[in-house]
């Protein structure tokens, strides 16, 4: 038995643990709809769970229609998060009867043979029906997450300003989007509008930075023909990110079928037009004058793949007056970028802002902040800058709040 089946087992019968837990408090309330039929809520409770877990096996090692999946996936998210937000009140309550019952079995104000009878210690019904209203509250918002903020894509405007631009470039119009990640998609008439959105802005040059999927190269298929469309009169220029190395699917050990999956997925980057930059560059000519764009592989601190080789990217682009890097993950930059003052700047994506958080003109904040020092839009030190998309896609949690999915528009500028 492999080992993701082994942890989808040892997870499902984790949530089933869970699920009895949940329903035996249920079962307890004196609330009348429940009391008229246990007996039939008993079953349809665990008939929605059951057929959720199944779902979602059915859906990871079976062929099954996007959409099928989806609804899926969704309804299983959402009857988790509710669960974990609802057990902290059981807990809770349970261990205000336990005292009782330890108060009672020390006082020995009752008779013996009722100590230990849970009849006489009654679930609080205001403690458990406190949970349920404030497990309704994530319920809601990420519900409205996924209806509404999954596909609402948000132009962001910048100028980025170059102290060694060549004139030619000045003015230059340049697009970033970043983690597509195709595999959790379900709906192709809304990523096909975010693609035509960007395209409207009529971008000299496109930047993607990295996750094209979440695993495997064929979620790419129902979504190809999609940004297929995305091209650039300069081009339109491509990195890997550290889903699309096969390693949350196959293991970090190499094999025959993760090493196809990875030529696979390089190999839709060219058929879609994209120039890949696997540690190298290319030079980009208007007027005679030129810049550099730079293509560094996956390079994540801590526990994250570290494939990319920054000495290789940089090789032969010492006469470049203005370097233009690409670096999935924001933590390379701290880490290794900023010791090469000769990049002006990066662009990342990775953090997604964790699907979650406040951003505004003035303000931003997600919790993602407390793993990652630069995890969403423009930062600076010294003559060097970093940008962090906070992506096209989503992965996990099939909606945003707060944090939307982008499109950069940059508009480079001498100075």
């Amino acid at each position: 038995m492999s080992d993701r089946l082994l942890i989808l087992f040892f997870i499902s019968s984790l949530l089933l643990i869970i699920d009895w837990y949940i329903l035996k408090a249920l079962l307890a309330l004196k609330i009348k709809a429940i009391e008229k039929r246990r007996k039939s809520f008993s079953y349809l409770y665990w008939g929605y769970s059951i057929v959720l877990i199944l779902g979602v096996f059915i859906g990871i090692y079976f062929n099954i229609k996007l959409t099928a999946r989806a609804v899926i996936l969704v309804a299983f998210f959402l009857s988790f998060v509710t669960k974990i937000f609802f057990l902290p009140f059981l807990f809770i309550d349970d261990i205000r009867r336990g005292i009782i019952w330890l108060s009672r079995k020390k006082s020995k104000t009752i008779p013996q043979e009722q100590i230990g009878d849970e009849n006489k210690i009654p679930r609080s019904e205001f403690i458990v029906k406190s949970g349920l209203l404030v497990a309704a509250i994530p319920l809601a918002s990420l519900s409205w997450g996924i209806a509404s903020g999954a596909y609402d894509y948000q132009l962001k405007r910048r100028k980025l300003y170059l102290k060694n631009l060549p004139k030619a470039f000045h003015g230059l119009k340049l697009a970033q989007i970043s983690d597509v990640h195709s595999g959790s998609f379900y709906n192709k008439k809304a990523v096909l509008g975010g693609v035509e959105m960007m395209l409207a802005e009529k971008p000299d040059l496109i930047f993607f930075t990295g996750d094209l999927v979440n695993n495997l190269a064929s979620e790419m298929r129902d979504y190809q023909d999609i940004f297929s469309k995305v091209k650039a009169p300069l081009g339109v220029f491509s990195i890997l990110g550290n889903h699309d190395y096969g390693d949350y699917y196959y293991g970090k050990e190499p094999s025959a079928a993760k090493a196809k999956n990875l030529e696979v997925v390089k190999k839709i980057h060219g058929l879609m037009g994209w120039d890949l930059l696997l540690d190298e560059h290319r030079r980009i000519k208007v007027d005679n004058e030129e810049i550099g764009v730079l293509g560094c592989q996956n390079w994540g601190a801590g526990r994250f793949i570290q494939k990319g080789d920054l000495e290789k990217t940089l090789r032969g682009t010492d006469d470049l007056q203005t370097k233009l890097l690409l670096s999935h993950d924001p933590s390379h930059w701290r880490a290794q970028i900023l010791t090469h003052p000769d990049i002006d700047v990066t662009f990342s994506g990775h953090t997604h802002g964790m699907q979650f958080g406040v951003r505004t003109k003035e303000f931003q904040w997600s919790p993602v902040e407390y793993i990652y020092k630069e995890w969403a839009g423009l930062y600076k030190e010294k003559e060097q800058q970093l940008y962090v998309n906070v992506g096209y896609g989503f992965l996990g949690y099939p909606g945003r709040v707060g944090i939307l999915p982008e499109i950069t528009i940059f508009e480079l500028q001498r100075g």
